[in-house]
């Protein structure tokens, strides 16, 4: 296999660095290597799959850290498979070679597990076509006991009923303990001799978090939860890519979960409880991982790093350690009304490329609405800092077509982003360049908003053209607008609260050319409105369908918090909106 790639793939496809292997620290399966192992010889084989590029996928801590566990487990050996890009794919199947491992270049159909990281609903049709060209059948039910075992987990486990058919198991929460579990119990019960069927309703019926759909018989299962996250493995020599990755950083999770509950945000409600790292374990992981690869920065990494209760002793003694190495620190997710006593002190010691600030609303009362209370005077005060601290760009992070919206405060983020590039006016008198990215709403799963319907695409090519004559009116050049693709939202929409029936849809749009949905240059609309179609379904009906607070939701049975407590924020949202409308 490893000869047939060498001579027959790699010297076709654009980008070999893709598909190579062999990078610093990669995991070894030389037998001669003292701290690799034979993957031949090993008790269990997984292939982690990441259904996006080499690129994207080694930018995935989540990945990484998967990896790292199972390799250092007695008779385990991981390696990775990514999905092929277009010329690849053509490739393979041209030549009739199987889909491979970068490691070991051992055929995916030659794995015991199969492990998918599902991170968007756009990625769904790239995990049957990862299937397909590794030699698997597609749908659960048509693989035999000589195919592998096929896992998925990941954000999107949440809300996987469109995936079911697909898919043998589920793990719903956080993959660090969990993993280890499960590899142990299918090791023992595979040296038993038992067979793929038996393994999974043993798996179904042992873990609360393992959700097998073939064996489903009702109940509600719960999400895992590291408890012991201070204690959580890390990689401390992560994989350095060969082709340029999105992110060639060191990336520390530095706490799990947010105190914040953002209503339309599924990893606010679905990753906790909130828990920390401590100053001196973080710091450790940086010069270890630093050490491992030379990578100039440093990523704290979390859903609100602003939370973390001892971030400026954090960042503090980050710089000390790292400013005469030539490395920097990035710091994204910081909350504007947390972050503005320390910033003036946190930022003069973080690159200043641009800071990054996720306003969503454009309006006090709107923030109230999604339950993020910025005030903007807090915004305010929080930019001139940054201007101070020698800050030049600003990007900026809208939504729009949230509950309780109006036209004026579509209007009001084109207003809010002038006056704040107008702010560093009063700094060093010149304007401030600021990018701003305009993301559509899409109800999700497990939150307050879940139960809402989107807005109608009308609704968002209005507000688009409204934006952009403001923009107009107030010759503001130096604001830079880059709106989300309205056709790539409202499939989202429709997916990601989706049940089974999806399934045939998303094996239609594969089966019709639907691959890397989530970029530019492949994606193909008129594919899934064909595959909608065909099966019955409206796109747009199911993207803004609105459920009853009492009816059975297709994800309530996969971990999440409890109805009634989401029930008790959607309530305040609407009487919220309620006020809002009677004041106006």
């Amino acid at each position: 296999m490893a000869e047939r790639v060498e001579r027959e793939f790699l010297p076709f496809v654009r980008r070999p660095g893709r598909y190579i292997g062999g990078e610093i620290n990669q995991v070894k399966p030389v037998p001669s290597v003292a701290e690799g192992r034979d993957l031949g010889k090993c008790k269990l084989t997984v292939a982690l799959c990441f259904p996006d590029v080499y690129e994207v996928a080694m930018s995935y801590t989540g990945l990484a850290i998967i990896y790292d566990i199972l390799n250092k487990i007695e008779d385990v050996a991981a390696e990775r498979v990514f999905a092929p890009w277009i010329d690849a794919e053509k490739i393979l199947r041209e030549k009739n070679l199987p889909l491979f491992s970068l490691e070991y270049r051992a055929a995916l159909a030659s794995f015991d597990i199969v492990g998918f990281s599902l991170t968007n609903e756009l990625c769904y049709t790239n995990v049957l076509g990862m299937l397909d060209l590794g030699g698997i059948n597609i749908r659960s039910s048509e693989r035999d006991q000589s195919q592998p075992i096929v896992i998925a987990g990941g954000g999107m486990a949440n809300c996987c009923e469109p995936m079911a058919e697909f898919i043998d198991l589920f793990v719903l929460g956080e993959g660090e303990e969990a993993v280890v579990e499960l590899v142990q119990l299918i090791k023992d019960m595979k040296k038993a001799g038992r067979l793929k069927k038996e393994i999974l309703q043993k798996l179904a019926k042992t873990f609360d978090w393992a959700y097998v759909p073939a064996f489903y018989t009702g109940g509600e299962l719960r999400n895992a939860v590291v408890e012991d996250f201070a204690h959580a493995p890390v990689p401390l020599k992560p994989i350095v890519p060969f082709a340029e990755a999105v992110h060639e950083r060191v990336s520390i999770e530095i706490m799990r979960g947010c105190p914040g509950r953002c209503r339309f945000c599924q990893a606010s409600f679905c990753r906790r409880p909130v828990r920390y790292r401590s100053v001196e374990k973080i710091i450790d992981i940086a010069k270890s991982c630093h050490k491992a690869t030379g990578f100039d920065t440093v990523s704290l990494l979390s859903l609100s790093s602003a939370e973390y209760p001892k971030l400026e002793e954090l960042v503090t003694k980050l710089h000390k350690y790292f400013h005469d190495k030539h490395v920097g620190l990035s710091l994204p997710s910081l909350r504007v009304d947390r972050q503005l006593s320390n910033l003036p002190k946190l930022l003069t010691s973080v690159r200043k490329s641009g800071l990054t600030i996720a306003v969503e609303a454009a309006n006090e009362k709107l923030r109230e609405i999604i339950n993020k209370p910025i005030k903007d005077e807090d915004l305010f005060a929080a930019v001139e800092a940054a201007y101070k601290a020698g800050w030049q760009k600003l990007k900026l992070y809208f939504m729009v077509g949230l509950p309780g919206e109006t036209e004026e405060n579509v209007k009001k983020i084109v207003e809010l982003s002038y006056r704040l590039a107008k702010l560093r006016k009063e700094v060093d008198n010149k304007t401030g360049e600021i990018n701003i990215t305009i993301s559509w709403f899409v109800p999700k799963a497990h939150t307050p908003f879940g139960w809402l319907g989107q807005k109608p695409r009308a609704y968002f090519e209005n507000a688009r053209r409204l934006i952009l004559d403001e923009k107009r009116k107030l010759r503001a050049n130096f604001l830079h607008f880059k709106f989300h693709n309205i056709n790539r939202s409202v499939l989202e929409s429709a997916i990601g609260r989706g049940d089974r029936r999806l399934g045939d849809v998303i094996e239609e749009a594969y089966k019709d050319g639907a691959r890397f949905d989530l970029w530019d240059e492949c994606f193909e609309p008129s594919i899934w409105q064909r595959a909608f179609e065909k099966f019955g379904l409206d796109l747009d009906e199911l993207a803004q369908r609105q459920f009853e607070t009492d009816e059975v939701l297709p994800w309530e049975h996969l971990g999440g918090p409890e109805k009634k407590y989401l029930l008790g924020h959607l309530e305040k949202a609407v009487k919220e909106i309620e006020n809002l409308e009677f004041r106006m």
